[in-house]
């Protein structure tokens, strides 16, 4: 029992608000998924990334990304403004740190979309933070999907496949797998992950200090 306690007492400090991150491969239906889960849950706030890459079509700067030049985003990234960052298909992504840090200390809900190696540099300073994968069906439905989505040449599309089969093999480090065969189904799945999530010991202790903070179990 004192040895439990102990390894409480040694973990870092937990907020009130929960810090959900999701990574899939391109193509497996994360940005669907995730905006659907935004319209359930009004109290879960997207996290909007920086990025080098141009706007795609319909893309709000400030909504969808902050889009800066590459200059720009080395000079915040070395100014220590970021919390991860990552260069995917020859684009730079990254997340504030500030920003999230402030929001789920306040006890809000971020979610995050980046890629498997952000999220280890995110858990490292946020223990506490939910994982969850979305993965296609198969690899195969994957590349049939990147085709109807109309947004990439042939070879591009293949580079894409390559990738996801690389990111596939990275999904057992997190502690929650989707497989996005049934949209609804999927959606279900990640809406219960984000509930249950938000019920951990730790998030209710930060909520409920007059409570649970007594007890001892957890160090400022």
């Amino acid at each position: 029992m004192n040895e439990a306690i102990n390894s409480l007492n040694q973990l870092p400090r937990a907020y009130a608000g929960s810090l959900f991150v999701v990574i899939a491969p391109s193509g497996a239906g994360k940005t669907s998924l995730v905006r659907a889960l935004l319209d359930q849950h009004g109290a879960v706030q997207l996290s909007v990334s920086y990025t080098t890459r141009a706007p795609r079509d319909g893309e709000t700067d400030g909504k969808d990304y902050n889009f800066v030049n590459r200059d720009t985003f080395i000079e915040q990234r070395d100014g220590g403004e970021f919390l991860e960052w990552a260069e995917v298909h020859g684009n730079l992504y990254a997340t504030s740190k500030r920003w999230i840090s402030e929001r789920i200390q306040g006890g809000d809900d971020i979610l995050l979309e980046i890629d498997w190696q952000g999220a280890m540099q995110v858990r490292q300073q946020f223990p506490d933070a939910v994982g969850i994968f979305i993965a296609p069906p198969s690899v195969e439905e994957l590349r049939m999907r990147l085709k109807r989505r109309g947004q990439d040449a042939d070879e591009i599309i293949e580079q894409r496949v390559r990738a996801a089969t690389k990111e596939l093999k990275e999904a057992h480090r997190f502690e929650y797998v989707i497989i996005n065969q049934d949209f609804a189904s999927a959606l279900k799945e990640l809406s219960s992950i984000v509930e249950s999530s938000r019920v951990r010991y730790r998030q209710q202790q930060a909520r409920h200090d007059e409570l649970f903070g007594r007890l001892g179990l957890i160090s400022r």
